[in-house]
């Protein structure tokens, strides 16, 4: 989980670095694009191109569109502001996935749940004030929006589970992000440079690395234990800004992202502690 936090880091970093020289919506075209080869590669390797086939078909959809809706924020949010204050604002992502898990998927929330939940999302609300530091208020909502849309994402995501394979999962999302943003893209298309091409590697590179680890880590040991480990994020976007771009977080980013991440590792805590009495009788 490290690594794959790592490799998403990198990619992130490099969307950035691209997003200076390109508009949102090609950026994210890009990223899908360049993901493709190395997502379906695996796929004809093993001889299961059969596990492509969807078959949730609406639901595919409304992933291709939250896929091009969370990239574009999430590009215009880091390109407006640093990564570790955009990274402080993803780390609610966990929070609202619980939230909405009652109404949509009908999961039982407990009022401790809701609790931290309301705790986390006042650590957002206090990072979404303007201050005089590096923080832009319109980075901040668009990385809002980002939350917002890989939120509904993972939950579609979670139902799409039911029906179809990984396999198609992944390539549907990828496939559909890369034409979905490359057709609104198209009226202000700019010509690639062959200077950013190792860039757009890169992105396809690090992207399937994070995929490929994030998938093993979570074969390899249960979710309450993994999880934990994607908080690292922020670590790593403290280190990226102050390398690539010469950054610092500000205060109101270290201490709101600080609750967010408190917030959230509550609420694994608990599901783990609500999972090991459910296996163990009399626990």
């Amino acid at each position: 989980m490290l690594v794959a936090v790592a490799s998403f880091s990198v990619m992130d970093s490099l969307l950035k670095l691209l997003s200076e020289h390109y508009p949102a919506l090609q950026v994210a075209c890009i990223r899908g694009a360049a993901a493709l080869p190395f997502v379906l590669a695996p796929i004809v390797v093993r001889g299961r191109l059969a596990r492509l086939k969807p078959v949730n078909v609406r639901l595919h959809l409304l992933r291709g569109v939250l896929s091009v809706g969370l990239l574009v924020s999430f590009v215009l949010a880091v390109r407006e502001t640093s990564l570790a204050s955009t990274y402080a604002i993803f780390m609610c992502a966990p929070l609202l996935v619980a939230a909405l898990s009652a109404p949509l998927l009908g999961e039982k929330v407990a009022g401790a749940q809701w609790g931290a939940i309301g705790v986390g999302l006042a650590g957002v609300l206090l990072m979404l004030k303007p201050t005089g530091g590096d923080w832009a208020i319109g980075g901040a909502l668009w990385a809002v929006v980002a939350v917002a849309t890989y939120t509904l994402s993972v939950v579609t995501l979670r139902m799409l589970a039911r029906t179809d394979t990984n396999e198609s999962m992944v390539f549907w999302f990828t496939a559909m992000l890369a034409l979905g943003a490359g057709v609104l893209a198209i009226p202000g298309w700019r010509d690639l440079q062959s200077i950013h091409l190792p860039l757009m590697a890169g992105v396809g590179l690090s992207g399937a690395l994070g995929q490929y680890f994030i998938t093993v880590a979570f074969r390899s040991a249960p979710a309450a234990t993994v999880t934990p480990f994607e908080y690292t994020a922020l670590v790593w976007g403290v280190m990226l800004d102050v390398a690539i771009w010469s950054v610092w977080p500000s205060t109101v980013t270290l201490v709101g992202g600080g609750i967010v991440i408190g917030a959230g590792l509550y609420l694994i805590e608990r599901e783990r502690r609500t999972s090991t009495a459910t296996a163990v009788p009399g626990a």
